[in-house]
């Protein structure tokens, strides 16, 4: 076998200039094959620390994927809400530490906006427990202050003093709260979640600028003005979801079944991490098509690798032919092949791994904070070495056909020119 591996390399060697885009091929299949692995567990691992510490996320009665979609991931549509006297029942009960209640439904030139307290600047927590952070200003105060994620911002250009109007409703056709200004005390930090892409206000705020609308558009003939809401009841009526975390995770289910039971109205408390389970099994489709479409790009390198190959053996005839004559056995013929198409792989293999790294070190960062997809530059997890195991054994099984053509060719046909 040694001998056959020399024979190999330096015949490979000697047709360096072909084969090298052959390996190029199959390195970028590699890379998108190993690519795509990587941003699927990346896009999990995102989905997975928009929201951390949270224990229940409580809201109407309905689909819970739905209700996590919207009041974490601000993505779909809501219906129904929950009364503010629930919310108070439920801050209220023994085994609650604290409540962040959410109120969505307008928006800020296509970025949604979210009514909220001071908890959620305290309790709120992202990746791996990491608490939100100012980078510029401070958290809202007044009635009318504004604090933005960190892509508002930049995407904007506003800062710390900046005036916004927001729209009622998400459409671009919305109608604006032009009458009530917002004003931006604060900018929070990336965090590479939906916080990023959010405008958040007090629930007081987003009271305010409803005083004078009903049924989704203005009362006509009323208009209060900003300056004249301090006088009326600021106290919301009803939010969108509220997010819970407890004194006790062992308690979980004892308030799940709390408030599935609660007899004020239909409400539902929803564990997040069940929640996302659900959410994969619906996302399951697409992410396989992605590894078959991944998979169908290696199978066409290696098919480039077979027809290289096989082209070349026409050129091989008398080397081949030569090795018999001295020696060489047919099965060492088909071994020498094999190996060769073994050795290009696996040379393949590590160059698209090479160029994943690079590209990681190169492109992570920029990706992690536009996207807020976190793709390390790290060994290979035992999914992606189980990849590119199969892409070698792949190689494997199409260097055959040549090694196979390769192996039954007699010595006189090697020896004999075609004419």
């Amino acid at each position: 076998m040694p001998p056959l591996i020399g024979i190999a390399a330096r015949s490979a060697w000697n047709r360096r200039a072909s084969l090298s885009l052959t390996v190029l091929a199959i390195a970028l299949s590699v890379l998108m094959l190993l690519g795509v692995e990587r941003m699927r567990h990346a896009l999990r691992a995102g989905f997975e620390q928009s929201v951390s510490g949270a224990d229940l996320i409580v809201g109407a009665r309905g689909s819970p994927l739905q209700l996590m979609l919207y009041a974490v991931f601000r993505m779909g549509e809501t219906t129904h809400t929950m009364r503010w006297a629930s919310v108070t029942a439920l801050a209220e009960h023994p085994a609650v530490a604290w409540v962040i209640p959410v109120s969505l439904g307008d928006s800020h030139r296509g970025f949604p906006v979210l009514g909220t307290t001071p908890a959620y600047f305290e309790h709120f927590r992202h990746g791996d427990r990491r608490a939100l952070k100012i980078a510029q200003g401070r958290p809202f105060e007044g009635v009318f202050d504004a604090v933005l994620g960190a892509e508002v911002a930049e995407a904007l250009g506003y800062r710390p003093g900046s005036r916004i109007t927001l729209a009622h409703g998400g459409g671009e056709l919305a109608p604006e709260h032009a009458d009530k200004p917002f004003t931006v005390v604060g900018v929070l930090s990336r965090t590479g979640t939906p916080v990023d892409r959010t405008v958040h206000i007090s629930l007081a705020g987003m009271e305010a600028i409803h005083l004078d609308w009903q049924g989704g558009a203005p009362l006509p003939g009323t208009s209060i003005p900003a300056e004249y809401v301090s006088k009326f009841d600021l106290t919301p009526k009803a939010v969108t979801a509220v997010i819970l975390g407890l004194k006790s995770r062992a308690a979980v289910f004892a308030v799940q079944r709390h408030v599935n039971a609660f007899r004020a109205e239909p409400l539902m408390a929803v564990l997040p991490g069940v929640a996302l389970s659900q959410l994969w099994q619906v996302m399951g489709h697409g992410e396989r098509a992605l590894l078959a479409v991944s998979a169908l790009v290696v199978v066409v390198g290696l098919a480039g690798l077979v027809a290289v190959v096989l082209a070349s053996l026409n050129e091989r005839r008398r080397e081949l032919a030569i090795l018999r004559a001295v020696g060489a056995r047919p099965h060492g013929i088909l071994g020498l092949l094999v190996i060769e198409g073994l050795g290009l792989t696996l040379v393949g293999a590590l160059l698209g791994f090479v160029l994943l790294t690079a590209l990681s070190l190169a492109a992570g960062p920029l990706i992690e904070a536009r996207l807020g997809l976190a793709i390390p530059a790290t060994l290979p997890t035992a999914s992606e070495f189980a990849l590119l195991a199969g892409v070698i054994a792949a190689g494997v099984l199409a260097s055959l056909l040549p090694g196979w053509r390769a192996y039954r060719m007699s010595l006189a046909d090697g020896l004999t020119p075609r004419t």
